[in-house]
Formats: structure tokens, sequence, C-alpha cells
């Protein structure tokens, strides 16, 4: 059973930057897809951003290209999964998920998923 445990949300100002992480455990998939998904009260969910474990492929949603870099770091045999998020506004407020899948980004649905982060971005 994958793990995916989120964190590094929280309050920042207009403008400023927060890095999230996504601290994957469990059986290690051969060929994954992770990604950031986000969901605003009173929205849908909307994909953000995803990696691929194949090629290191990433694919961002058009309302964060240019704010928005997601990563990945394989050291010691653990996982974790960055996004790091730039140039903040109050739209970007939302509580964030990671999940992950076996095959490549984007996938339409994925099986594993975190209990999410809320990000607030408030002056």
């Amino acid at each position: 059973q994958l793990q995916l445990v989120e964190s590094g949300g929280g309050l920042v100002q207009p403008g400023g930057s927060l890095r999230l992480s996504c601290a994957v455990s469990g059986y290690p998939l051969e060929h994954y897809a992770i990604a950031w998904f986000r969901q605003a009260p009173g929205k849908e969910r909307e994909g953000v951003s995803c990696i691929s474990s194949g090629d290191g492929s990433t694919h961002y949603a058009d309302s964060v290209k240019g704010r928005f870099t997601i990563s990945r770091d394989n050291a010691k045999n653990t996982l974790t999964v960055y996004l790091q998020m730039n140039s903040l506004n109050p739209e970007d407020t939302a509580v964030y998920y990671c999940a992950a899948d076996v095959g490549w980004c984007p996938l339409a649905k994925y099986a594993y998923w975190g209990q999410g982060t809320q990000v607030t971005v408030s002056s």
C-alpha cells in the first residue's frame, strides 16, 4: 500500500512563495506518475502539476505555468516530490493534495492520495 504525506502548507502573503513536499512510502512503483491537485472551497478539484518517473517529464496547468515547479528527490531509497510555488496570489488558496499511480503523466485518475495540506494566500 502506497502512502503519501503532504507538508509545507501555510499562510503566505500575495507575491510570496511556499514549497510543498509529498513524502511517498510503501510499495515502490516501477513507473509512476505523481501529481499535485488542489481544491478551493466551492470549486472542483484541479490538477496543478505532474511528474513522470520514466523520463522526469512534467506537466503544468496553465494557471500555474511559470510560477510553480515540480521536482523529485530519490535519495536514500525514499521518494519526495516537491512543488515550489512562487508569485502566489489569492486564487492559489486551496487544499493541495498529492496523488500517485502507475503510468505516465497526465493520468485520468490516481489510486493513491495524501491527506492534503492547506495553502492560504492572504494579506
